[in-house]
């Protein structure tokens, strides 16, 4: 944020990029354990491994729409806050 000249909403290009980069990384590593899930022997401990990560992406996934909402939120309250702070 620039006091001088308000609200920069261009600086969010960074939070936009790391929040597609993250879901990007969360599906390849999905989609990687899911392959070699299925190139593994039942109950051994590699394949107990691989099905734990794959539950551990798909967790973390599960989050991303309580993470975009608070991101969302957050760019809301910046630009009420920056406008209030311009007019006093």
């Amino acid at each position: 944020m620039n006091s001088k000249t308000g609200y920069d909403i261009k600086s969010l290009a960074g939070l936009g990029v790391a929040f597609v980069v993250i879901a990007i990384v969360l599906s390849f590593g999905a989609t990687i354990l899911a392959d070699l899930a299925a190139d593994q022997t039942s109950g051994t401990y590699e394949r107990n491994a691989t099905n734990s990560g794959l539950e551990s992406l798909e967790e973390f996934s599960s989050w991303l729409p309580t993470l975009a909402l608070i991101v969302v939120a957050a760019v809301i309250i910046g630009v009420i806050v920056t406008y209030f702070a311009m007019r006093a």
